[in-house]
């Protein structure tokens, strides 16, 4: 018993120390480069938020990426066709070239290292447990059911799509995990398969529905993130821009139009939508540049901070960090078959 527990200690050191190596790699090897470039903003100061956080709001949107991919992989396929260590390493391997690039931004600020890293060693060992399980014992549940899917492969495969779409514009901890572990067992039958897929995602479930407990606990008394942020526009006039949902126009200044939006997935929906309709873009909350993702079926992208590879796409995701002035004209050159807007990253 006592050479057992000796060999659990040491085991559960190496995986702590696994799961540290890739934070000392980024804080010893991607340091911020380049000097802090100033800007004078047309809007208040209360309306500004760190343009530093347009690159570092990416890590969390790579974990919102992987679980897409996954939803994609096993749409048609299984589990063990999805490549965990791959998805693993471009979140580090990203986040690399975000400290990196930071640096004209106000570098790496010490309050987001602590979020970005917790998320990233908590993204890493669910995927490594994950990955662990699928690769041996999900694996043998698939040969044992052989080409055809079971009931809960598609429930399943839907779930994590639904998950996916969710997770664009709500916290993953506010989702419901009971219910989807209750429409496991209510739609299981008998064969292998379900009995496999109803266990093993039943208690991923159930695990991730108390730790979503203690996170929403966690943040309960803190202040939330603003959800609206304000820019500035020309192009268009009030009136035109009166007619979009949930965009508010506040004031005309000499160097544009102040308009209040709504933030997140909604914002890049939005600001496509405006720049097709010949608005351009002056100024994102106090900001003069402005971190996006494209699609596009060439791996090889112009200036990109990073590109990689999406799984069940057969594409490549990458990562372009550009003046604020040149995103309207960007989004309207975009070529939905060559290249293709993912999501703009505000601040």
């Amino acid at each position: 018993m006592r050479k057992l527990l000796k060999r659990l200690a040491l085991l559960v050191l190496l995986l702590v120390i696994g799961l540290a190596l890739p934070v000392g790699y980024i804080e010893v090897a991607c340091r911020p480069t380049g000097q802090t470039v100033e800007y004078t903003s047309i809007l208040p100061v209360e309306n500004h938020r760190e343009e530093g956080r347009t690159l570092l709001t990416y890590p969390e949107w790579h974990i919102v990426h992987a679980y897409d991919d996954y939803a994609e992989v096993i749409r048609t396929g299984d589990p063990h066709d999805y490549n965990y260590l791959s998805s693993i390493g471009g979140f580090w391997t990203s986040l690399c070239s975000l400290s990196q690039a930071s640096g004209p931004y106000g570098g790496f600020p010490g309050e987001f290292k602590q979020t970005i890293y917790t998320i990233g060693v908590s993204f890493t060992a669910e995927l490594l447990a994950k990955a662990a399980y699928e690769e041996t014992l999900g694996r043998a549940g698939t040969w044992i059911r052989g080409g055809t899917r079971a009931p809960l492969d598609e429930l399943s495969a839907q779930q994590a799509s639904e998950y996916s779409q969710f997770l664009r514009q709500i916290p993953w901890y506010r989702w419901d995990f009971p219910r989807e572990a209750i429409a496991l067992s209510d739609q299981a039958t008998e064969i292998f398969r379900d009995k496999e897929r109803r266990f093993a995602l039943g208690l991923e479930y159930r695990v991730k529905a108390r730790y979503a407990q203690v996170i929403a606990a966690a943040v309960a008394n803190m202040t939330p993130d603003a959800l609206r942020l304000r820019m500035i526009v020309t192009g268009l006039s009030p009136e035109d821009l009166s007619h979009y949902e949930r965009l508010e126009v506040v004031r005309q200044r000499d160097e544009g139009i102040e308009i209040d939006t709504p933030r997140y997935r909604e914002l890049t929906h939005l600001l496509s939508k405006m720049a097709r309709d010949g608005a351009d873009f002056i100024e994102l909350a106090g900001n003069d540049d402005i971190l996006f993702t494209l699609t596009s079926d060439d791996p090889v992208f112009d200036g990109a901070l990073y590109s990689f590879e999406r799984q069940g796409y057969g594409d490549t995701r990458h990562l372009v960090l550009q003046p604020v002035r040149q995103l309207a004209e960007t989004l309207r050159n975009l070529d939905d078959d060559t290249l293709r807007l993912e999501h703009i990253h505000d601040y």
